[in-house]
Order: C-alpha cells, then structure tokens, then sequence
C-alpha cells in the first residue's frame, strides 16, 4: 500500500533517517531565510537571535537549524556584501557578533523572490516526473504542518498555489 504523507516534514528520526534529504536540509535555502529575517527585522540581529528566529521559519518548520552551518553561511554572506558585522563589545556581558543586511543584501534578496518561483515550478516538474516512473497518479500536495492557513488561501485565490 502506497504511503501517504501527512507533512512536509518528518515527524520521526527514522523518517529522517529513510530519506535524509527530506529533513529541509536544503543548505542553499539558508541565505535567503537569513536575509528574510534581516530585512523583516531592519535592524541589526547577532547570529544567536537569527539562529533561534531561523527555526520558526518556513525553511526549518520549528526545528532548531545546525548553528554552526548558519555562522558559515552569514560569513559567506559577509565575504559577497550581503551583510555586515562588527562586534558589539558592552560594558557587561559577553561581546557579540551583529549582523545587518546591506544594499547588495536586499537587491540579492529580491533576485531570490523570483528564483524560489522558479524552483517551485521546477519542484513540481520533478513531482510529475517522479511520480510517472513509480506509475502513479500524483499525488495531492500534503498539509505541511508549518504553513500558514490564510497565506495558502490567498496564495490560492491569486493563482499562485
């Protein structure tokens, strides 16, 4: 009997651990959740804030990202102009890093408006595809337990879901 799925995520770690790949492990979807957060905040964030705020995004769906791999990509960031950062050093406490999002940062994060709607289209191609060679009608895209309700609904009003 074909398996249905109920999520977009998984729900257990031998789930995980049958198919790797759908963990949202996703690493080049990283920078623009770290840009999202950093324009959405418009001002600036150090890396454990963006860390505990990238796990309620769409990307992580409340799972806590590896913090190490979001500090590479906010470096690797830093080294193309996406972002900024300088310590901030107070009087009490411990310094942190602050990160901000540059002009080059925003304009990268616009270009990635765009690309994500052709990944989408691309995504569902492959559904397609994937689900010809198995001989199977495609199946309904699953609830994904992190969306938001009326976001999905007016995605589908305007054609876009």
């Amino acid at each position: 009997m074909e398996q249905m799925w109920s999520s977009c995520h998984p729900q257990t770690e031998e789930e995980l651990i049958e198919c790797a790949a759908l963990g949202k492990s996703l690493s080049r979807l990283s920078q623009p959740t770290i840009l999202t957060l950093l324009a959405a905040n418009d001002k600036p964030m150090h890396g454990y804030i963006i860390v505990q705020q990238a796990a309620n995004s769409p990307m992580f769906g409340g799972k806590k990202p590896d913090a190490t791999g979001i500090y590479r990509a906010l470096k690797r960031m830093e080294e193309a102009g996406l972002v900024h950062s300088w310590w901030d050093t107070p009087s009490e406490g411990s310094a942190k890093r602050q990160f901000e999002l540059t002009d080059k940062g925003r304009q990268c994060l616009r270009r990635w408006i765009d690309a994500l709607a052709c990944y989408k289209m691309t995504i569902e191609e492959l559904r397609v595809s994937a689900s010809t060679a198995l001989g199977i009608d495609v199946p309904p895209a699953p609830y994904c337990a992190h969306a938001k309700g009326d976001l999905n609904i007016e995605m589908n009003n305007r054609g876009l879901g």
